[in-house]
């Protein structure tokens, strides 16, 4: 089992890099998020999931040792295949996927090419236990959420040309009585509001 590579970049591209370790290359699939971290014939240190099947030996890298266990956990759903994981891990950071999952947000998850709506159910209720591990706390990832909802409702707002003071005090008192309202919802109350 390769555990992990250290070499140069030789070739590298958003979905896979080629990892020169003494003069063997090695290919290596990677997701967006690793893509970012590498550069083209520089060192390179990456923890590797080699996958083995009847018609293929594959070799997937990651930056980090907590993308290689969200991409092992994400592979363990039925149904949720390698590509399949690294699109989810190049869609979404690893806190929007814990977060999703721990807030049963599967239109989130759905965001990733290929993952529908039955995939993205299965991911929720098999992983839901499991990515506490990934130092993201329930209130944690409440106000993850609650901020990047607020966030984007408030600079919806702006472009519309509304100041961010006059709509902040309206957006967390409307946060407080809906803490799942959506960001269209969110815009919505704010405008009828001021």
């Amino acid at each position: 089992m390769i555990f992990s590579l250290q070499g140069s970049v030789q070739e590298l591209t958003p979905t896979y890099a080629v990892i020169n370790v003494q003069g063997v290359g090695y290919y290596v699939g990677i997701s967006l998020m690793t893509s970012q971290a590498l550069a083209l014939n520089q060192p390179a240190f990456l923890f590797t999931q080699q996958i083995i099947r009847e018609d293929a030996h594959l070799l997937f890298g990651f930056n980090t040792r907590s993308e290689k266990e969200m991409f092992n956990l994400l592979i363990s759903v039925n149904g949720v295949g390698a590509v399949s994981a690294l699109i989810l891990l190049s869609t979404l950071s690893l806190e929007e996927i814990a977060s999703a999952i721990l807030s049963k947000n599967s239109a989130l998850i759905q965001k990733a090419k290929g993952i529908g709506a039955k995939t993205a159910e299965r991911i929720i209720v098999d992983l839901k236990d499991k990515v506490q591990k990934f130092s993201v706390s329930e209130e944690n990832i409440s106000s993850y959420v609650d901020n990047k909802v607020k966030e984007e409702s408030l600079s919806a707002l702006e472009v519309l040309g509304i100041p961010k003071r006059m709509s902040e005090k309206i957006a967390d008192r409307m946060m407080k009585q809906d803490p799942g309202i959506s960001v269209e919802e969110l815009v919505k109350q704010i405008l009828k509001n001021i």
